[in-house]
């Protein structure tokens, strides 16, 4: 997402094994050319005509709710915040929290639409819920627009994250119908681009500097890779090939300048200079400035991502995307540049392990020491979203009405 990466980087060099090849019918035998062949493929044309209506139908239906949705949605979110603007010069942390929450439902809503298409979640590793009070920079690999779909979901059910958090994003989805909203949270949209590189990162430093603390910021969420697998891939060999770096297949080499920002602006540091962070087995030592980095590996079925319109439309059977973490404590992330690469590459070389083994086998391995890998299902609650949902729909009545009472008070 940001500056190239340097030198330093780690002897060990991961092997990509390739996935497990779906099942294949034997071909059909021959059928002689009399037109039978042309009635098969009509009849069985025919048959599917009834279950394709009724893909393309929901489909729609499910695009004209998301559509209703972000119309009452986003609007009463906007109305909310300009309403509570004298809170904000009295009272800044209330301010925020509240609009944390409303912040969180929108998520939710997001979350919902691939809910109840099927699109679940499988949890694997580390349980994050035990730092949920803490401040930690979420490391995720990037393979389709349906990965931020994918932790906004996952996410939901860890107590005060969604809340306090903040998103880096390409700059493209500030022009999104969430684009707003997400200028007001205070999430940052990166320039993508070697000619906007240095420039974004010092845009970075002041928006951070600015926006993290006062606004009661906790976690932030980064894609280092700086772009979807399918583009950064081939770049990404070659950059390799080049610099005697390992061979990726299922990530790519992650960049390293928007972590090193957000580690150096964050991290609170010891008389001594040494960063001060928590212990994965004494959580109840709090420190101030970020404690833990939390390595997230998103996989899906098969190597096969959901993208934004699949999470939408619901056109692709039930799927379950599986989520693996693994906690750091920042005292044991060194934050000078070339060790930081040498880190960030090493956390890449294990995602591609664990993907490896996930696309062979269907499952993470286990952590070190067991002999099993325990997987935690995520779930929704469906009396909390339609809770949140039937809010979003009445706000938007309201305003409606109040903003129709004014317009015709003044015209």
């Amino acid at each position: 997402m940001t500056a190239t990466p340097g030198p330093g980087t780690p002897a060990a060099t991961a092997a990509a094994a390739a996935g497990p090849q779906p099942c294949r019918r034997s071909p059909p035998a021959p059928v002689e050319k009399d037109g039978s062949d042309a009635n098969v493929s009509m009849a069985v044309t025919v048959e599917e005509a009834p279950w394709m209506g009724w893909v393309v139908a929901k489909a729609l239906m499910r695009f004209a709710f998301m559509v209703a949705n972000n119309l009452v949605a986003i609007p009463s979110y906007i109305c909310y915040v300009i309403i509570l603007q004298p809170l904000r010069v009295l009272d800044s942390k209330r301010f925020w929290y509240i609009e944390g929450l409303m912040y969180k439902w929108l998520l939710g809503m997001v979350a919902s639409w691939g809910w109840y298409a099927g699109y679940t979640v499988m949890e694997w590793g580390e349980d994050i819920k035990a730092i949920s009070n803490d401040e930690a920079v979420m490391l995720v690999n990037h393979q389709a627009t349906g990965d931020v779909c994918t932790l906004m979901m996952c996410l939901q059910d860890k107590g005060p994250v969604v809340a306090q958090m903040m998103w880096l994003m390409d700059h493209i989805f500030k022009y999104t119908n969430f684009g707003i909203v997400s200028l007001i949270h205070g999430d940052f949209f990166i320039r993508q681009g070697r000619a906007y590189r240095d420039q974004q990162l010092l845009v970075l430093k002041n928006h951070l500097e600015h926006n993290y603390r006062s606004r009661d910021r906790k976690w932030i969420v980064l894609f280092p890779e700086g772009g979807f697998l399918r583009k950064r891939r081939e770049t990404s060999q070659a950059f390799a090939k080049k610099n005697n770096l390992p061979f990726l297949t299922h990530v790519t080499l992650p960049r390293f300048g928007a972590t090193s920002i957000i580690l150096n602006a964050l991290v609170a540091r010891q008389e001594n200079g040494s960063p001060a962070g928590g212990d994965a087995k004494g959580l109840e030592c709090k420190s101030r400035g970020l404690q833990w980095i939390i390595d997230a590996t998103i996989a899906y079925p098969n190597a096969e991502p959901i993208d934004i319109q699949t999470w939408i439309l619901g056109y692709r059977k039930p799927t379950v995307t599986h989520v693996h973490y693994r906690i750091f404590p920042i005292k044991d992330v060194p934050l000078e540049t070339d060790d930081l690469a040498s880190w960030l590459y090493q956390r890449f070389i294990e995602k591609e392990d664990l993907l490896s083994h996930f696309y062979r086998t269907g499952a993470f391995p286990p952590p070190q020491g067991q002999k099993e890998a325990v997987s935690r299902e995520m779930t929704l609650s469906n009396m909390w979203i339609f809770l949140i949902q039937s809010f979003a729909f009445v706000s938007g009545y309201l305003w409606y009405h109040i903003i129709q009472y004014f317009y015709h008070c003044l015209f």
